[in-house]
């Protein structure tokens, strides 16, 4: 199985960084989700070819000063989550 995960865009709310920390977050989610996927599965939802522009994942409690890859681990739970409860109607 070939899986490959893209982030157009990564919405996060309330949270400050610099461009660097930005860029490493979103590579860290990235990777997070294809090993979640490989690991884990692919959710049935998303098997039967699901599209959706948005998917709202829960709010991460971060600690008080994570590191961009802790931040990217942590929202990346929240992704598969979020698959994990697609329906194939959306």
């Amino acid at each position: 199985m070939n899986i490959k995960v893209h982030i157009e865009r990564l919405v996060l709310d309330g949270l400050r960084m610099e461009a660097r920390d930005s860029a490493q977050v979103q590579a860290t989610v990235e990777a997070e989700l294809v090993r979640l996927l490989s690991e884990s599965g692919i959710p049935a939802g998303l098997q039967a070819g699901f599209n959706q522009a948005r998917i709202p994942a829960p709010v991460a409690q971060l600690n008080s000063s994570p590191h961009a890859r802790e931040i990217g681990a942590q929202i990346s739970k929240g992704i598969y989550g979020a698959f994990a409860g697609l329906s194939q109607k959306g």
